[in-house]
């Protein structure tokens, strides 16, 4: 049986160096905790995303830095926001919603697309992928041995020599199998 590490991926916001200067100012964001994958990081910083519709605070700033700001919610949170953002791998924000940001300080901006519910996927080293028999793109599915229990099918492989293995679900996908960060899921296919 091939056991897999799971990570809950909660709300949160990755900026781009300009955005991040518009909200911030020029002083790098402090450091709350590394993230499992090598070179990714909580900060210290939140800020609050609003829509015409509703709000979410505290949602977490993630770095370092990215060419895009992108922001990751739940179905969940859409409905607070009145969004409804597809399901997309990070990064793929072509015909996205928008949203406002607003930092601490006061200082907000506002984004025309970047909003996404990240697909459920699995971060794959190469040697890794080699002993797993997966290609990057691949779908898989996962059974969980939980108290709630089930499947995940159409989770998508992302192979890459920076990667660590690990299954990338977002709280409304744990919360519906009762995983949790410690779960391991057992690959089915």
């Amino acid at each position: 049986m091939n056991k897999i590490p799971v990570s809950i991926s909660a709300r949160h916001i990755h900026l781009s160096e300009k955005d991040r200067i518009a909200l911030f100012g020029e002083t790098p964001l402090e450091k709350l905790r590394d993230l499992s994958q090598s070179g990714q990081f909580a900060t210290t910083a939140t800020v609050t995303i609003s829509t015409d519709a509703g709000e979410i605070p505290n949602v977490r700033i993630l770095g370092p830095d990215r060419p895009e700001t992108q922001v990751e919610i739940s179905k969940t949170d859409s409905f607070t926001l009145k969004l409804q953002p597809p399901v997309r791998l990070s990064g793929d924000l072509t015909n996205t919603s928008g949203i406002k940001i607003t930092a601490e300080n006061g200082n907000s901006i506002a984004i025309l697309y970047g909003v996404i519910i990240a697909a459920r996927h699995l971060h794959c080293d190469p040697i890794s992928a080699q002993k797993l028999n997966f290609t990057d793109g691949q779908k898989i599915s996962a059974r969980f041995h939980t108290s709630r229990g089930g499947i995940l099918e159409d989770i998508i492989v992302r192979v890459s020599p920076e990667a660590t293995l690990d299954l990338h679900l977002d709280t409304d996908e744990a919360n519906a199998l009762d995983a949790t960060s410690n779960t391991l899921a057992e690959i089915i296919n």
